[in-house]
């Protein structure tokens, strides 16, 4: 295959339309429900809500003109963005506020894509991505566990049988949407402890001085807004309401 033979391909499949039948959205929803309450599945995927959430943060500090010095990732399924540049209070509360709804307001936008009906073209955006984040990455775990990411969603979204990859970017979208909602619970439960209190949360409360707890009920109706809005588009979506 040549390379415009490539790109045209690419271009077809970016802009194919799927039109979804219930099964396609609601056995993703079933399998990333699993996900949540099983405690190994879920140090598992929350991988994907970390990426994100890191994701969130390197975006807005760059945005606004701050040096992004790299992001890890943690076994723990924990993660650190490093930054650099002016110590002004909005920029920094702006950076440090991105990374909890980062996760929910991806998952909305991929939900609106499949609302759209543009479930391959979800699978890509991902893609994408995963590697503009793997060039962030500075630890061997972190690299190790983006490496396996672009490389699987590659694949799925070059390779595997179409109803796979239209079940796989149903699934993204509920794991971004409601592992959002879960990593602000364990947030909430996490500050309770002296080990907890080095949260975003707290950073935001340290610049705004604006209680931790305050954001934190913050994050909590983005993350459940966003979620709501996301089910409604894709279950509209599935079922033609």
């Amino acid at each position: 295959m040549n390379i415009a033979s490539f790109f045209s391909d690419l271009w077809a499949d970016v802009t194919t339309q799927v039109v979804a039948v219930p099964v396609t959205a609601l056995w993703p929803l079933a399998a990333v429900v699993v996900c949540l309450v099983v405690p190994l599945l879920w140090h598992v995927t929350r991988h994907v809500v970390t990426i994100a959430h890191e994701a969130g943060h390197a975006l807005v500090a760059a945005l606004l003109g701050r040096e992004v010095r790299g992001i890890r990732l943690h076994g723990d399924t924990s993660g650190l963005t490093t930054h650099a540049g002016s110590s002004k209070r909005v920029p920094l509360a702006l950076v440090a506020f991105a990374g909890y709804p980062a996760p929910a307001v991806l998952g909305l936008g991929a939900a609106a894509l499949l609302g759209a009906g543009y479930a391959y073209a979800l699978l890509w955006i991902v893609v994408v991505v995963l590697v503009l984040v793997l060039v962030q990455i500075r630890n061997v775990y972190g690299y190790l566990v983006m490496v396996l990411a672009v490389g699987g969603f590659g694949w799925l979204a070059w390779s595997a049988p179409d109803a796979w990859r239209v079940g796989v970017a149903y699934g993204v979208a509920w794991l971004l949407l409601l592992g959002a909602v879960r990593a602000v619970v364990e947030l909430s439960r996490s500050r309770r402890t002296p080990a907890g209190r080095g949260s975003d949360a707290d950073a935001l409360a340290r610049v705004t001085r604006v209680a931790g707890a305050v954001w934190v009920g913050v994050f909590w109706l983005v993350t459940v807004a966003c979620a709501g809005a996301g089910a409604w588009l894709m279950l509209g979506q599935v079922f033609g309401t």
